[in-house]
């Protein structure tokens, strides 16, 4: 995938966590990296998602400084998004606070384990957006 469709993606992962509230907070952002803890922790173990959430929070931050109060624990939680909270001025920054930490974690594995893995990963934690996608195929092919 290339860098655009994989923001495309984040983007799009992220508005479904965001669909259920019209509130944009960092409970959000957690959902969504949380959402691909199970599949990836099947895949790589407790140790490599925490390896991975944490190597996406240090190219984050570089890109959006307001996430710097953001730890990974051991355990692969993500913290300090309370924190961060203040920082982000408007729902618009936190959309693309999470947005690019997304990002940053796809953008990765994209690299480490290529785009048909990632995909199906993604595919395992959002189930609805491959349905939805395939049935869109299907339809227009008809």
């Amino acid at each position: 995938m290339t860098p655009a469709a994989i923001e495309n993606l984040a983007r799009h992962l992220l508005a479904r966590e965001l669909a259920s509230s019209s509130d944009v907070d960092a409970d959000h952002v957690l959902r969504a990296c949380d959402k691909l803890r199970g599949p990836l922790t099947k895949l790589t173990g407790v140790a490599g998602f925490a390896s991975l959430l944490s190597r996406a929070v240090t190219l984050a931050k570089r890109k959006v400084p307001a996430l710097e109060r953001l730890r990974v624990g051991a355990d692969g939680t993500l913290g300090g998004c309370n924190e961060i909270q203040g920082d982000l001025d408007s729902a618009d920054a936190a959309r693309h606070g999470g947005m690019v930490l997304l990002a940053e974690m796809l953008g990765l594995l994209t690299t480490l384990i290529g785009d048909p893995l990632t995909l199906s990963l993604v595919g395992e934690a959002w189930p609805e957006v491959f349905t939805k996608t395939a049935n869109r195929k299907k339809e227009s092919k008809s």
